[in-house]
């Protein structure tokens, strides 16, 4: 009978065992986890430059005068020829009036003294007149030819300043800010005067420097020749934009500066939507080599506090470990690469960092 009762009293401290592992494992919270994923990926380190506009132009006034005129909104785009500023021309127009009489002047004289050398000519053959006056004759003759030419030059001068009195666009783009005002007197024959610089920012590029040690280390790492271009470069904006831009690597300096140790690079890049302007702060991520088993997470499940860079780790048995790491770039917009801290091999936690403790036992599921 003790028997029996003995195995009774078994069976019940076992049903209650059941149920309770069966209370635990109901209230044990699932989260979602992942393993890191390892690839082979291209390494990049990003460098500070800015956007300049591929061509621009200074807008001069090259003639003294008053500034009458400016034919354009700040900040509009202006076509090559495109009218921008006048210049008072009353100067320059009484000059080509003067400069035109004079030519009709000397135009005159030399008729006058090429028909007295024909006279001359067929006097000498008579013995009216003397050697030496055919040969005065003939200088007057060639005097006044030589006064056309000065006459014509100074035409085209006098003409050419009046038509500095209209300043036009030397190219097309975006015209800047005039950094002078209607009313003002300029004195462009001393030295040309700048009014505004046109941007044609149709194509931009983006200027940076690197470390000669690093320039050295991303050739070797893409085993290129300086004579070859790096295509697609990523570039980031301090807002983000509406568009993504990358950038292919056209120019490097010949030369590393002495005060700096750095060299000069620059990437050229189209400029479709005009969201680019001169100027614009860029951040350059320049490839530098790869790592053929890069261990690769989700950027979203790794959270940031005093000490730096963290996930949660899943250990075997399913409880939370609190694990720092280190990381490099983001990858492929939504994955970060992990540089220290994970091995691949880990499972950890993918959401709802914020209601995950270390050291809690969770229910890890695998989605």
């Amino acid at each position: 009978m003790k028997y029996v009762y003995a195995i009774a009293a078994a069976a019940l401290m076992l049903g209650a065992c059941h149920k309770k592992e069966k209370e635990q494992n109901d209230t044990t919270p699932e989260v979602e986890v992942a393993s890191p994923a390892i690839d082979s990926v291209t390494l990049h380190r990003s460098y500070p430059g800015y956007i300049r506009a591929a061509n621009s132009a200074d807008v001069v006034a090259r003639v003294s005068g008053q500034l009458l005129t400016q034919n354009y909104k700040d900040g509009d785009y202006v076509t090559k020829g495109q009218v921008l500023f006048t210049i008072e021309p009353s100067k320059y127009r009484d000059a080509v009036e003067q400069a035109q009489a004079a030519l009709q002047t000397a135009e005159s004289e030399y008729a006058y003294a090429s028909r007295q050398y024909d006279a001359m000519k067929k006097a000498i053959q008579a013995d009216a007149v003397s050697e030496m006056e055919v040969l005065q004759s003939q200088n007057s003759m060639n005097s006044a030819k030589a006064a056309i030419r000065n006459a014509k030059a100074a035409l085209a001068t006098a003409r050419e300043n009046l038509g500095y009195c209209t300043v036009r666009a030397t190219r097309s783009g975006h015209c800047s800010l005039a950094t002078v005002s209607t009313g003002n007197y300029l004195n462009g024959e001393g030295s040309p005067v700048v009014l505004a610089t046109i941007y044609d920012d149709s194509e931009v590029k983006a200027v940076f420097e690197i470390e000669d040690a690093q320039y050295e280390m991303m050739m070797n790492g893409n085993k290129m020749t300086e004579n070859k271009l790096l295509r697609a470069i990523p570039l980031e904006f301090q807002q983000k934009l509406p568009h993504s831009y990358t950038a292919d690597l056209s120019y490097v300096s010949p030369n590393v500066g002495t005060d700096t140790g750095t060299i000069e690079l620059e990437g050229h890049l189209a400029n479709p939507y005009q969201e680019l302007k001169d100027g614009m702060y860029v951040s350059v991520s320049l490839p530098y080599g790869t790592d053929p088993k890069a261990v690769v997470i989700r950027d979203a499940s790794i959270g940031t506090d005093q000490l730096g860079k963290y996930v949660y780790v899943v250990n075997d048995s399913d409880k939370v470990v609190y694990t720092p790491i280190e990381v490099g770039e983001l990858y492929r917009d939504s994955l970060r690469i992990v540089t220290k801290g994970l091995t691949g091999k880990e499972l950890y936690v993918t959401k709802a960092l914020l209601t995950v403790r270390n050291g809690e036992i969770v229910k890890p599921v695998k989605r």
